[in-house]
């Protein structure tokens, strides 16, 4: 049964995606900006409904009240393309940071092009991180927006050692916005690299935004530690629930590491 929910809801979620881009291309592309907003918003509310239904997977996300008004800086986990989906229907105007050949793509590329995502191009980390900061800059220099940033750059299965980047300073710093950790557990759920989708409830926590002004090494510290603090806590939640997922060997490896308190 799991093979079968799994396949199938995979099969619904992208075959979801294409149709709503093809449906919606008169309302999105003459639409303002922040109206046409409404239809990816949409889609992800829509995705993680069937995600629910056909899955059997709930996705719980609180800490809503820790969203500062205005601009500011977004940083989850991450550890499944869930978590690239379900945070951005809460917020007014988010902007990623992506490949520039993604916007080469047929449609998707021009949805991302409407919304004036940030795209960059492969070659110098350090060009590439100034060019990024200059238009972030610009982009919230327009009006509020809410930049989403993954501190450890790829997805890392739940439980593994933090590997944060150098990056996530640079914007804190550059930038002087507030930045608001994401803790979650959702690779228990939707796996990276798998089809398999577990059932459960995939519980995120938008933590307490940290201020800006804070030194570098001061910040970085808060940053892992309150992220990884409350990661812990959910993975330990999930590991105990009724029917708990699979656990890869990272989670494993750090449940044993709680337990006997190091």
């Amino acid at each position: 049964m799991l093979y079968i929910r799994s396949l199938t809801f995979n099969f619904v979620f992208y075959a979801n995606l294409i149709v709503q881009m093809i449906f919606w291309i008169p309302y999105y592309f003459l639409s303002p900006r922040h109206r046409a907003w409404f239809v990816p918003k949409f889609w992800s509310r829509t995705s993680m409904w069937l995600y629910d239904k056909i899955a059997g997977t709930r996705s719980e996300i609180t800490g809503l009240e820790n969203l500062p008004e205005g601009s500011f800086i977004l940083a989850p986990k991450h550890q499944s393309f869930w978590d690239a989906i379900a945070f951005f229907p809460f917020l007014q105007d988010p902007l990623y940071i992506l490949k520039r050949e993604l916007t080469w793509i047929p449609f998707f590329g021009w949805y991302i092009l409407k919304m004036r995502m940030i795209p960059v191009d492969r070659g110098s980390r350090s060009k590439a991180l100034k060019a990024v900061v200059a238009a972030t800059r610009q982009e919230m220099a327009r009006n509020p927006r809410q930049l989403i940033i993954y501190p450890e750059g790829t997805r890392r299965a739940p439980g593994d050692e933090p590997a944060y980047k150098y990056g996530i300073v640079e914007l804190y710093v550059q930038l002087g916005v507030p930045v608001v950790p994401v803790a979650h557990v959702a690779g228990l759920y939707w796996p990276r690299r798998k089809f398999l989708r577990y059932p459960g409830t995939i519980k995120a926590r938008f933590l307490p935004p940290i201020p800006p002004g804070l030194d570098k090494e001061e910040f970085m510290q808060r940053l892992i530690g309150e992220t990884e603090a409350a990661c812990d806590q959910l993975l330990v939640e999930a590991s105990r629930a009724p029917k708990p997922p699979p656990m890869p060997p990272a989670a494993m490896k750090r449940l044993a590491e709680l337990a006997s308190g190091t």
